[in-house]
């Protein structure tokens, strides 16, 4: 990869224009590069990944995961699920305080995940949906009274729908809450300029404070990947997420930084219109036959191999390979120019048939729609590269105004996670607006059923219906790659990709 004097002039002038730590915090202040600027600072309202990683340092979860993926304890201590599957009782933490002195308890974890569920324009509404009803059945249990059995509960509990704002605050700053949040995690959010930075500081009174040893974190928006690594090696940033792949060589010889590594829950892939607005009213939107052969038209083992050199996992669904839901049975499909050419006749479509593919302004992300392009050429496909800002480019999604969009999902713990609000007709994220009451009725059924194998019994269904022509071509998985200074101790990469700030040491 080559760099001009210009673009390296560039990247210096990004690294000098950082904001510092000043001298005498400096031991004790993270900096954290981010690929892009989180949207609101609500969990409730909140969608991007990159605010995930902020929530991990401001807000706590009822429940978190470790690096096996397995379910934890945070601000709840235990669960019991009922033998009908319909109640679940929740022990909480005793001695929990909200950043603004606020306890919490019962009555806020009540309160929290009411607000979840019913504040207009939620975003956690249909990951704890079955919910019917929050008791408080002493200071520190709750009981979550469901409508039927919901098998992704607990893992939803231990993301955004399970973490606990502090009841008062959110009363009192309404729908401006995002702006100045209030939880109950190690860090208090003080700042935030956007697109520039978002600091936090140590909360004193944080119910696990012995384990948090660094005072002060700044979280910098970088989208630029080679500016993002030029800063961390220079000094002005710790650590920072998503590396990228053909960066890892030159990290692990840079005695002054380590490289961890983790494959991710969640998927790469590119989100179809085919029911929003007029846009979607083309023969690639309506057209089943379309679709499929603009996948037929792709090599996804070589998309990785020639944008990530190898790195990354190749798939096909909503989870990876590795996972033991996927459906062995429908693997992923050899490339084939002359099925998709004769799927393209078929549907009576003349070549070359143009189609805009929006993309997030990242460089990775504009590598694999270039490769995409080059591909479906072959078959007779005109596509046009919209390169947008990341949070624009969610806004656009959500009006309509795109044909197809390149699009990641982080993941979640429970499967459901990746595809209940992607696919299902009411899904906050079902930007494509996909429906279909058939496939609807198989999500609800895969949220009652327990057993793994029946459950993933379930899910084979849903996929023979959506993975061929459907609303989400899933292209690969990443191997998620934190750069960080030597310096910084005590950090482990999580599956959720999500930097965990209890623990770490400078």
């Amino acid at each position: 990869m080559f760099a001009s004097r210009f673009a390296l002039a560039a990247i210096a002038a990004a690294t000098l224009a950082l904001p510092l730590a000043g001298t005498a915090a400096a031991q004790s202040t993270l900096r954290i590069g981010l690929a892009e600027d989180p949207d609101i600072l609500d969990p409730t309202m909140a969608r991007t990944y990159v605010g995930r990683i902020v929530f991990a340092s401001i807000c706590d979860k009822l429940f978190d995961i470790d690096e096996n993926v397995k379910i934890v304890p945070q601000l709840a201590t235990s669960f019991e699920v009922s033998g009908d599957g319909k109640e679940v009782l929740i022990k909480l933490r005793a001695g929990v305080l909200f950043h603004d002195g606020e306890k919490f308890d019962a009555a806020a974890a009540k309160f929290s995940i009411e607000r979840h569920l019913t504040m207009q324009g939620t975003f956690r509404r249909s990951e704890i949906a079955p919910i019917d009803k929050v008791e408080v059945v002493d200071p520190l249990t709750i009981k979550l009274v469901l409508k039927a059995p919901f098998a992704p509960l607990i893992a939803a509990l231990t993301d955004r729908a399970g973490m606990m704002v502090s009841p008062k605050a959110a009363k009192e700053l309404g729908a401006n809450f995002g702006n100045k949040p209030v939880c109950a995690g190690p860090y208090k959010f003080v700042e935030r300029v956007p697109q520039r930075h978002i600091i936090v500081e140590k909360f004193k009174d944080y119910w696990n404070a012995a384990n948090v040893h660094i005072d002060r974190i700044v979280y910098q928006p970088i989208e630029n990947s080679t500016v993002r690594l030029a800063n961390l090696r220079s000094g002005n940033l710790e650590i920072i997420e998503r590396s990228l792949a053909t960066d890892a060589e030159t990290v692990k010889k840079d005695p002054k930084l380590r490289l961890a590594s983790v494959i991710e829950l969640g998927y790469q892939g590119i989100t179809l219109n085919v029911g929003n607005g007029p846009r979607s009213k083309t023969p690639f939107g309506q057209e089943a036959k379309v679709r499929r052969a603009f996948e037929l038209a792709l090599d996804r083992q070589a998309i990785v191999q020639v944008v990530f050199n190898g790195e990354f996992l190749p798939g096909n669904q909503w989870v990876s390979p590795q996972n033991p839901m996927y459906q062995q049975s429908l693997p992923i499909p050899k490339r084939d120019v002359a099925a998709a050419k004769k799927l393209l006749a078929e549907a009576g479509v003349k070549t070359p048939y143009t189609v805009e593919l929006m993309v997030p302004n990242n460089p990775e992300t504009r590598q694999v729609s270039e490769v995409v392009q080059s591909m479906v050429k072959e078959a007779g496909f005109e596509v046009k590269i919209r390169v947008t800002e990341f949070a624009t480019s969610l806004k656009t999604a959500e009006a309509g105004d795109y044909d197809i969009y390149m699009l990641a999902w982080s993941g979640r713990t429970d499967p459901d996670g990746n595809l209940y609000s992607f696919v299902s007709c009411k899904g906050p994220l079902n930007y494509g607006k996909f429906c279909d009451p058939a496939i609807d009725a198989l999500l609800d059924k895969s949220r009652m059923v327990n057993d793994p194998a029946a459950r993933k019994k379930v899910y084979e269904e849903i996929a023979q219906k959506t993975i061929t022509g459907g609303p989400i071509l899933y292209l690969y998985h990443r191997k998620m790659f934190f750069a960080h200074s030597a310096k910084l101790q005590g950090f482990k990469p999580m599956p959720d990709g999500l930097i965990r700030v209890v623990g770490l040491k400078m």
